[in-house]
């Protein structure tokens, strides 16, 4: 059996994450993974001010607090320095200056430890992150929703991925925080409009489903605009604040719906992922999984902590690819890199 013990790296937004995570094959090539520790250092509170990130700012915080996380992550997992075989960081996609942070203290990192570094895509941790939950390997469908990226992949191995559906305006998230801005919310928007929407009527407003028999692509602009249209048109009082929520809400679930039931139809994947920071919002969660149920599909969606950034998946990816035989070790920061571009399987 072969055992990478990778302590990851994840500063790509607005969270410093560490994580100490061991990932085996085994002759049979059976992987098998389990986090040693891993700490999640949260810049909310300094971003809120802001109404949103600031990517100086961001950058600044993960370059102060690093340092400190590593050495408590090391700690805490109780193993020592020298048995870690592979330093991991994100480098892609995300704010250019806080992956570069990240990845230039990783590669130091790794440089002093004498051992190798990977770079590692963001959104290909969240795809495989149900390896790490639920010992769970491709083939199946992701559906990612998050604050930046909003798309159907269907995953046919580790380094075999297609995009065949993708957000043509905003992102999910990216339209939760603007709902929420409009209403007056507090940063972060997807968490405060959640709340508020359970005392709303979901059935209130009659929102527009954009593209939505339009292949498996999304819009979100003209959802977004007749909130705000919404907005102008009436007083806004705490219960009509909650029901915009609810109605807003339930119209993205519906969308999400429709689109996944002709995804996995499409597609024929008797497994459905969902994943990213939008995926711990409950009303869609249980609005996917009541399609998955009709279909007879497995559906998965990690734990809530693991739905938003984090480094055990960044360590858990950045392991199963080099066992699989993926060199990584010479990927560089940059903003965008789509999932059909780490298909190294099917370019070999």
């Amino acid at each position: 059996m072969r055992t990478e013990r990778i302590l990851a790296i994840e500063s790509s937004c607005d969270e410093t994450a560490i994580a100490i995570v061991d990932v085996s094959k085994d002759e049979s090539g059976e992987i098998r993974s389990h986090v040693l520790a891993s700490h999640v250092l949260s810049q909310i509170e300094t971003h809120r001010a802001y109404g949103g990130v600031i990517p100086e700012v961001a950058s600044r915080e993960h370059y102060e607090a690093l340092s400190g996380l590593v050495s408590d992550c090391i700690q805490l997992s109780g193993v020592e320095e020298f048995t870690i075989t592979r330093v991991a960081a994100t480098v892609s996609p995300g704010l250019v200056g806080g992956l570069l942070v990240g990845s230039v203290y990783a590669k130091n990192y790794a440089f002093g430890l004498g051992v190798p570094f990977s770079g590692v895509n963001h959104i290909e941790g969240h795809a495989l992150t149900v390896g790490l939950t639920n010992c769970m390997q491709p083939p199946y469908l992701v559906l990612l929703v998050s604050g930046g990226h909003c798309q159907f992949v269907s995953v046919t191995d580790v380094g075999e991925y297609k995009l065949i559906g993708k957000t043509k305006d905003d992102s999910v998230g990216e339209c939760f925080d603007k709902v929420a801005q409009m209403l007056g919310l507090p940063y972060p928007g997807g968490p405060s409009v959640e709340k508020l929407a359970t005392k709303g009527d979901s059935q209130k407003y009659d929102f527009p489903k954009p593209m939505l028999h339009n292949g498996l692509d999304f819009s979100f602009s003209g959802l977004k605009t007749a909130v705000r249209q919404t907005i102008d048109s009436v007083e806004m009082i705490e219960g009509i604040k909650a029901d915009i929520c609810a109605s807003f809400q339930h119209t993205v679930a519906a969308v999400f719906s429709h689109k996944l039931k002709k995804a996995l139809k499409e597609t024929g994947h008797k497994s459905c992922v969902v994943a990213g920071g939008v995926a711990a919002n409950k009303t869609i969660r249980m609005a996917l999984q009541h399609v998955c149920d009709n279909e007879n599909v497995q559906f998965i969606a990690p734990p809530l902590k693991l739905c938003t950034d984090n480094a055990e998946m960044i360590g858990y990816t950045a392991g199963v690819r080099v066992l699989l035989g993926a060199d990584d070790s010479k990927v560089t920061v940059k903003p965008r890199w789509p999932l059909e571009d780490m298909n190294w399987r099917s370019a070999s």
